[in-house]
Parts: structure tokens; sequence; C-alpha cells
């Protein structure tokens, strides 16, 4: 019984980021930037790990597009990102890995996975360079990343991040 209650919870605190994901993404707005989705990625891929931050960065990224009337970039502009930055961050137990994590994942792979789509859905030319996002992700990225960092080192210098954990892990 208690394996279940830890499930729910999980999922329970995977849906309260997307959605706090989403709340600061569509009303804390800057052009071509959404800086607070990928600070909520590195909060989400620390807290929680790689799985759920993508779980997480799709169920934002769906609300981006449903919701806010974003194009794809808001989908598959996060999902890979988070992950990235959950494994980083699994694999050394250091907060600040999951910053190039975030970065390499949301600024370069996520830049380039997008291209396709732009140009096969929303008519983006095709002598455009497939690199043509890198520029606007990779700073947008950092930003976030690094506020997703400052804001862990917060909630752990308050006990608010251990208290947190032990609400998830029940």
């Amino acid at each position: 019984m208690k394996s279940n209650t830890n499930h729910t919870r999980r999922l329970i605190v995977i849906a309260m980021l997307a959605c706090i994901s989403y709340v600061l993404s569509s009303f804390v707005y800057f052009p071509r930037m959404a800086p607070f989705q990928h600070m909520m990625n590195v909060i989400t891929a620390v807290l929680l790990g790689p799985v759920e931050a993508f779980t997480a960065a799709f169920i934002t990224g769906l609300m981006r597009m449903i919701l806010g009337g974003r194009t794809i970039q808001a989908l598959i502009g996060a999902i890979i990102g988070g992950p990235v930055a959950g494994l980083c961050y699994r694999a050394t137990k250091k907060v600040w890995t999951a910053v190039p994590g975030e970065v390499f994942g949301t600024g370069i792979l996520s830049a380039l996975l997008v291209y396709p789509f732009m140009v096969q859905f929303y008519g983006l030319p095709k002598e455009t360079p497939f690199w043509t996002f890198i520029p606007a992700y990779v700073p947008s990225s950092l930003m976030g990343a690094c506020l997703g960092v400052l804001v862990i080192s917060v909630l752990k210098k308050s006990g608010a991040w251990q208290k947190m954990l032990d609400v998830i892990q029940g």
C-alpha cells in the first residue's frame, strides 16, 4: 500500500510542477525565451529524476500549445533538457551539473530536433540553417537552469527542500 501512496504523491508533484511551469512560462514571458520552463526542468530533474522531468516538461509543453497557442517549439523545445539534466544530476549528485545537462539537452539537442518540425508543419524555409534555433535556446536554457539551481539552493538553506523530499518519499 505504501508504494502506491508514494507513486501517487510523485504523480501529484509532477502535475504541480508542470502547472507551476506553465503559469510561469505563460505569464512571465520574454520574446523567444522561456527561462522558467528550464528552471522548472532543473528543479524537477533534481527533485524527482529524469523520467519525471520529461513528463512534467511534456505536460507543460502541451498546455502551452493547447492553452497558450504556442508552436511545437513549446513542446519539443523543453522535453529533452529535463531528462538530460536529471541524468547529469543522478550521475554526480551535484545540483550544478544539471545546468550543463539542461543547456545541452535544450540548447543544442532540442534546438536541432525542432528544426524539421518547423520546416514541415510551420513553413520555415528549407534554406534556413538547421542550427537556427540554437542562438535563442542556449541563453534561455542557461538563464533558466541557473535560476533553477538558485531556487534549489534557497530551498535547501531554508529547509524546505528536505521537507519536499520527505513529502514525496512519504
